[in-house]
């Protein structure tokens, strides 16, 4: 893929009208180049790994960028990785800076893994990650999830999809 730039992600098929309804094939074994790439971060708490305020503040951000016209369709990814049990971070695409967030920017390839199934499973999806980058020559690689769908969603969808993200 050329550099920093994103699988599409079709807002479309929206009967929710919440989260649109996942492509798996569109984001599932595909290596991103990213140099300098723009984002919001933040961070949600956790307990033992138990989002806390996640619903909150995707909220908060999303209207953030909604309102620096910052929220692009076509260039659509939150990157979430735990930074302990008690903290998580998230990074979402921004071309453009974002009043009242934290910007901060990503470089590095990653490859990418389309995972189903409950979130209890993540701790397997991020071993299966670490493999795929040792593979690929990369040891300890920082592993990132885009979780595509809200539990409501999955739940009306029937499906949870994740997309795993190990740094190359």
């Amino acid at each position: 893929m050329e550099t920093n730039a994103l699988p599409f992600y079709d807002t479309s098929d929206n009967p929710t009208g919440c989260c649109p309804r996942f492509k798996p094939e569109t984001w599932d074994g595909l290596t991103l180049h990213l140099r300098d790439k723009p984002f919001v971060r933040a961070a949600t708490k956790s307990v033992l790994h138990i989002p806390m305020n996640m619903g909150s503040t995707f909220t908060r951000v999303f209207e953030h960028m909604k309102d620096a016209g910052a929220y692009d369709e076509a260039n659509f990814v939150v990157m979430s990785r735990d930074l302990s049990p008690w903290t998580a971070e998230h990074l979402f695409a921004a071309d453009t800076p974002v009043k009242h967030e934290e910007m901060t920017t990503l470089s590095g390839d990653f490859i990418t893994k389309v995972f189903e199934g409950s979130f209890r499973e993540a701790k397997d999806w991020h071993a299966q990650m670490q493999d795929l980058a040792e593979k690929q020559g990369t040891k300890d690689a920082v592993v990132w999830f885009f979780y595509t769908t809200c539990p409501r969603c999955a739940k009306t969808y029937g499906k949870n999809y994740v997309v795993g993200l190990a740094q190359l």
